[in-house]
């Protein structure tokens, strides 16, 4: 069986640039988050989602719906909850019902839950920090600028019309009952 490359682009050979960019985002965004997970599992029994969720409700302390904590967090209202009712439990994080709308709840961090991500941000940022020791500071800041510019585009692209991207689909005959 073939080992997995480290660097995923490595395999891309003579293929355009483009997909060598995405492939080297990949492969970083890959080697990060994977450590972030084992250190946030060895050192504080966490997941890399609770914690991301946690990171969103400490930059909003009145607290968020859960439509929008699901926004923020690009996951599914389903994904959200599940965590949500596990932070809950343990006392992290409370929910409170609208009084204007019975069907809304806002998430919010509890002093407990407040505390708790407050030492793990703190380790966290000392984590990416020893990760990106290597870096320059000079290209970090054109690292910034380039991946800013990359989102720019792609933002860009995503709003164009879509008509050329792919054929258009056609619409299948229904079977009629004799068929």
């Amino acid at each position: 069986m073939a080992e997995i490359p480290t660097d995923y682009e490595t395999d891309a050979g003579d293929r355009h640039d483009q997909l060598r960019l995405w492939l080297r985002l990949l492969s970083c965004t890959y080697l990060i988050e994977n450590e972030i997970r084992s250190r946030l599992l060895q050192s504080f029994d966490t997941t890399l989602p609770r914690f991301d969720l946690m990171a969103q409700l400490d930059r909003v302390p009145e607290g968020l719906t859960m439509g929008a904590l699901s926004a923020r967090l690009m996951v599914s209202n389903g994904n959200t909850t599940g965590i949500v009712e596990r932070l809950v439990a343990e006392g992290l994080v409370k929910r409170t019902v609208s009084n204007a709308d019975r069907r809304s709840t806002t998430v919010s961090l509890t002093a407990k839950g407040r505390n708790a991500f407050k030492v793990m941000a703190t380790q966290h940022e000392s984590w990416i920090r020893e990760l990106f020791t290597e870096i320059d500071p000079a290209t970090t800041k054109r690292l910034l600028t380039l991946l800013g510019e990359t989102k720019d585009a792609v933002r860009k692209s995503l709003a164009a019309p879509r008509a050329a991207a792919a054929p258009a689909a056609t619409p299948r005959r229904k079977k009629s009952a004799k068929s």
